[in-house]
């Protein structure tokens, strides 16, 4: 049988990303945290973690971590059917991207995190490469652009979020006098979300230009709209979060024939318990 009070110190060393601070949340001595991992290491036959060049879980840990959220959440059904048992607040770790957080998820989600006390773990991560948390065992769910589901998990597919590439009417006039021209593209700084961000590549694809350009990097969504408004730069940036300042004329399109439509999926595993099944279906569909 599986020690939990070990894989809770696996789940905690993945989620604090280091020994030290999973030993402030476990409220245990470093030392302490690592003999645990040692402990189920032993257990195992084999590691659970890779320590270099970064702290990742190995490919049984991500088992591990995999199992560990879904006996979280299932034990969660447990106490609502035997309210003996402690009962303790549930916490959802998911992998959500930053436009969605900003925009319509605390809505979607307030009425499930009022009505059950659910406790909210957010990680942030690009539309495109969130699947990957919930492969390796760091989430119980994620959004994402992708639609197929990996093994042992469900797809829900909630809706679309509309992108522009936006700037300033005065950024407008001096990079784009002419249009959206290739160089216009190699001289005009956009701003980029983060090195695992796409969409400013398909949209110059779409446009026909595949050279270089140069860019900012901002991974903040409130950050990267606030470098638009001040001329620094043009970027895409979904309808949702910039429509008053669309509407206000203060962004305009660099390219109005072109925008971008991005689908969101909602993942999560088979059989995570009742909340995952309620919180999928306050999300689907939203939009």
């Amino acid at each position: 049988m599986l020690d939990y009070k070990l894989l809770h110190a696996l789940a905690t060393v993945v989620e604090c990303g280091g020994f030290e601070r999973a030993g402030d949340v476990l409220g245990l001595s470093q030392s302490a945290v690592s003999q645990r991992i040692k402990a189920l290491e032993i257990r195992l036959g084999q590691p659970v973690l890779v320590r270099h060049p970064h702290l990742a879980p190995t490919s049984a840990g991500q088992r591990l971590l995999t199992h560990y959220q879904q006996v979280q959440l299932l034990e969660r059904d447990l106490r609502g059917s035997l309210p003996t048992l402690d009962d303790q607040s549930p916490r959802l770790r998911i992998a959500i991207n930053a436009d969605s957080l900003v925009t319509w998820w605390a809505e979607a989600v307030a009425a499930i995190c009022q009505e059950e006390g659910v406790l909210l773990d957010l990680v942030i991560e690009d539309q495109d490469v969130g699947l990957k948390r919930l492969r390796d065992g760091d989430v119980a769910a994620c959004l994402c652009a992708t639609p197929q589901p990996i093994a042992g998990a469900r797809c829900v597919a909630l809706g679309e979020m509309h992108y522009h590439p936006l700037a300033t009417p005065a950024y407008i006039q001096r990079y784009f006098p002419q249009g959206p021209t290739v160089e216009s593209f190699q001289r005009a700084p956009a701003i980029v979300f983060g090195p695992h961000d796409q969409l400013q590549h398909r949209f110059l694809a779409q446009c026909g230009f595949h050279g270089h350009f140069p860019y900012h990097l901002c991974p903040s969504s409130e950050g990267f709209v606030r470098l638009a408004t001040a001329g620094i730069g043009y970027g895409m940036m979904p309808q949702l979060q910039v429509g008053e300042l669309m509407a206000s004329g203060q962004l305009a399109s660099v390219a109005p024939q072109h925008f971008l439509t991005v689908p969101l999926y909602w993942h999560f595993w088979r059989h995570s318990g009742q909340l995952i099944q309620r919180l999928t279906q306050h999300l689907s569909p939203i939009f």
